[in-house]
């Protein structure tokens, strides 16, 4: 199976689920337009894996849909857990992304973690900087171009992310 982008996902406020969207247009150094979490720091992009999701269905959440996690991207057909910090990835035609940390604190009233007793985010999650921007959609091809080693949710230094 090649690796696809499964859903894009957006939000306009921080601290809830993100909506899904056929397509979005990524700006350099800054993340979706529009989306709340874009912006000139190390986490313009989340990323989850289709395995990832499926776990969380299989553990008592059948109903999950992509957005949950305020992911902005799922990919399916890739196994994102070997990638670390460092690690670059093309999206589609055009846009390039640089893994910039793995995983995140939980806040504190997070809705999976109360019903499931445990959240992805913290361990599963990736995020990214937009090296190159462009369009983006659904069904999209996704590429390695670099992988780094997984550290322990290390943020790669500013000279390495730009």
């Amino acid at each position: 199976m090649k690796a696809t982008i499964l859903s894009i996902n957006t939000s306009e406020r921080k601290g809830h689920s993100k909506t899904p969207v056929p397509h979005a247009r990524l700006i350099t150094q800054h993340g979706i337009e529009g989306d709340v979490h874009a912006g000139p720091w190390h986490r313009q992009l989340s990323l989850l894996a289709l395995g990832d999701i499926e776990f969380m269905r299989e553990r008592g959440l059948p109903g999950l849909h992509y957005g949950s996690f305020a992911e902005n991207l799922v990919i399916g057909g890739l196994d994102l857990g070997v990638l670390g910090p460092g690690s670059r990835l093309r999206l589609g035609r055009d846009v390039e992304i640089l893994i910039t940390q793995v995983g995140k604190e939980c806040h504190t009233a997070c809705a999976i973690m109360a019903k499931v007793g445990e959240c992805i985010m913290p361990t599963r999650g990736l995020f990214a900087r937009v090296r190159c921007g462009g369009d983006l959609a659904v069904g999209d091809d996704v590429a390695v171009l670099e992988t780094a080693p997984r550290a322990a949710a290390a943020l790669v230094a500013e000279t390495v992310a730009t």
